[in-house]
């Protein structure tokens, strides 16, 4: 005789479908929630984590991504973040080799299909978490639950707050620990083939679980958590442990290992094996990050730096609620929630206390229902919905380190499955309780395409940062970050007067962030208002002594205003900051040429030239002060040095010209490019 478990199926008013059909409707429908974001450029992030990436170009040995950070900087520098991603860095390196540069559309397709995979696997995934298992004489099979896994799959596959995960490049790394997590998930389900005792499992599927776990790992950090919840659905799936049972028997003192039966099922075998992996994975983790935690700043994390333990406390908590409403109510998202977005809460009188009481409360609530319920079924889904959104969360959560983020929409792409069980079990409660059954499918079926019509507007705004950056503004109008990166992208386009606006209004916000400062003082040196852009400089590396670009720019001031001594203590101040800086070296010997140190300005253009090669400015710079104090032999050599590196560079070929005319060099002369251009 076959013993069934309960499903939610009865209770939905729902279409049915084969898996086969159920996987293609997800797929599509998840396909066309993003599929406006194919086309769109690199943004925010993307800049630094691909574009100014070497680990991703052909001439970086692929050993070095096993050693940089996800951001190419090395792991043992005090800079590093230490987010350690190598096959995601991986995949963005095979985009780059196959695309033959860095063209957005290729990594975008690669974002969206990755997407759309892992919404075809939720369908089993809810299909084992909502339906049940069944078993038979002949061993255990999965017994589907069509109608509420295809619901909980496009619930998953259209939740708006999984946008910058898809249309952000960045967000990959996000994808692959998904899908990784998940098969490592279905990985430990196949464990178990035979029989209901659940003794008789696969050693080898357990072991390939947890090496699925390292893989995510090595994706993004979030995906060792995979094993803790494999260990979860084990205890409560596999073998049906009561965790309020087994409370109850601690403190009467039982025999609890034998009275529950967990040696004779095999279950302290299984969780040895994937707390020894778990175990393992993270050692090697540390002492590849160099046994040292990520160097975050207070601009990152204010919360984490608050000197009371009670503002820490109730600021994580609020950010949890925050965490929560987004899951519930995805409207109001943003690229970056730092530098002001949320103040902090100092008192118990701040109104958002209300956040944190109402979190708790339904926490509290879900927590008594699934130990207390007598119904074993909805204990286990109560459970299961809740180790999926808890356990994923916990790296993000600053419980057990600091974090370089307040709220990241990234970070819960995973969670949001546990969101979608508890959801999903909601509304089979409420159909069962209502007489109109296909009223709360046609709301449910609004909530879908509501969300779908979210998710391709926020695609959208991915687009381009002129879109991301200005969508920002009204959701946190408190955010130095997002009015810095508004005049950024403004500036960038030429438009310094309307990027001088939002440079000032993130200053005001933030009166410490140095690089709206150093930007901002860089705009007014071009419009020559030199006293108020040395006013901004020189706070900026008060506030920030090490920061070399404001040095840089400092002494480019002090050298408009003829303070050359000044100038010079602050070139060779931005490069006791940062050894190899060719634009500075540059700037400096612009400054010895202006007072006459040839020679000096000569070695600090050489410096500029031996760091980057292609500094053309540098080099023609040499070429002319060669040439105009009569050294035309070694002006003819430096130039022919220069083209070697730099073929191309027109400034280079008209300055050897020159060189090469006051040389009588006619034949030599009549050979150049230069000629054909002119």
């Amino acid at each position: 005789m076959a013993q069934t478990e309960p499903n939610l199926d009865h209770d939905i008013s729902w279409f049915l479908l084969p898996s086969c059909w159920a996987k293609t409707v997800v797929a599509l429908i998840s396909f066309l929630c993003f599929a406006n974001s194919y086309d769109g450029d690199f943004v925010f992030d993307d800049s630094e984590a691909i574009i100014n990436n070497k680990d991703l170009r052909a001439e970086t040995p692929l050993g070095d991504l096993w050693h940089h950070d996800f951001w190419g900087s090395k792991l043992s520098s005090n800079t590093s973040h230490k987010s350690y991603r190598p096959l995601t860095v991986l995949t963005f390196r095979i985009n780059y080799l196959f695309a033959g540069g860095f063209y957005p559309v290729g990594f975008h397709v690669i974002n969206i299909i990755l997407h759309c995979t892992i919404s075809v696997l939720m369908v089993d995934v809810f299909s084992i978490l909502l339906g049940g298992l069944q078993f038979t004489n002949k061993g255990r099979r999965l017994n589907l639950a069509p109608k509420t896994s295809l619901l909980a799959a496009l619930l998953f596959a259209v939740h708006p707050v999984h946008t910058e995960c898809v249309a952000g490049i960045v967000g990959r790394a996000d994808l692959l620990c998904a899908l990784f997590f998940l098969l490592s998930f279905l990985g430990y389900c196949k464990a178990f083939r035979e029989n209901k005792e659940g003794h008789n499992f696969s050693v080898f599927w357990v072991l390939v679980s947890v090496l699925l776990g390292a893989i995510a790992m090595l994706c993004k950090e979030q995906g060792i958590t995979v094993l803790g919840l494999n260990a979860v659905f084990d205890a409560l799936v596999i073998n049906k442990l009561n965790i309020l049972e087994i409370i109850q028997k601690l403190l009467r003192k039982d025999k609890l290992l034998e009275s529950a039966g967990l040696l004779r099922k095999g279950l302290l075998f299984r969780i040895t094996l994937l707390m020894s992996g778990g175990a393992s994975i993270l050692y090697i983790r540390w002492r590849i990050m160099g046994t040292g935690p990520p160097a975050f700043t207070e601009v990152d994390n204010p919360a984490s730096f608050a000197d009371s333990l009670f503002v820490r406390a109730i600021n994580y908590n609020y950010y949890y609620s925050l965490n929560a409403w987004l899951l519930l109510c995805p409207w109001w998202l943003c690229f970056d929630w730092s530098m002001g977005c949320i103040p902090l809460i100092k008192s118990v009188s701040d109104w958002r206390i209300i956040a944190l009481a109402a979190l708790w409360f339904c926490l509290i609530g879900l927590i008594c229902q699934a130990l207390c319920s007598e119904d074993s079924y909805k204990r286990r889904i109560l459970t299961l919905g809740l180790g999926f959104l808890i356990i994923p969360f916990l790296p993000a959560s600053n419980l057990f380190f600091r974090v370089g983020f307040v709220v990241a929409e990234r970070v819960i792409y995973l969670p949001s499955i546990g969101y979608i069980i508890l959801f999903t079990y909601g509304f089979s409660l409420l159909s069962k309780q209502a007489k109109k059954k296909k009223i709360l499918a046609v709301a449910v079926l609004g909530i879908l395409l509501m969300n779908i019509m979210r998710c391709a507007l926020r695609s959208s705004q991915w687009r381009s940062e002129e879109q991301l950056f200005r969508s920002a503004l009204s959701v946190c109008p408190l955010n130095a970050k997002v009015h810095y990166n508004v005049g950024k992208n403004l500036a960038d386009k030429g438009n310094q007067s309307a990027a001088i606006k939002y440079y000032r209004e993130a200053v005001r916000l933030n009166p410490k962030y140095v690089h709206a400062m150093n930007n901002l003082g860089n705009i007014l040196k071009e419009r020559n208002e030199l006293q108020e852009a040395e006013e901004l400089l020189s706070l900026a590396v008060q506030i920030q002594p090490d920061f070399a670009a404001a040095w840089m720019n400092l002494g480019i001031v002090q050298n408009s205003l003829r303070r050359f001594e000044e100038a010079e203590q602050s070139y060779w101040t931005a490069i006791k900051h940062r050894k190899k800086y060719p634009d500075c070296y540059y700037n400096l010997g612009r400054l010895y040429a202006d007072l006459n140190r040839h020679i000096d300005a000569l070695n600090a253009w050489r410096n500029a030239t031996v760091l980057k090669p292609e500094h053309s400015l540098a080099w023609n710079n040499m070429i002319i002060l060669l040439d105009n104090t009569g050294n035309l032999a070694q002006a003819e050599a430096v130039g022919r040095e220069a083209l070697e590196l730099i073929p191309n560079d027109h400034s280079l070929m008209f300055s050897l010209a020159n060189v090469l005319g006051k040389s009588q060099k006619y034949k030599k002369l009549s050979k150049m490019k230069i000629l054909k251009i002119l």
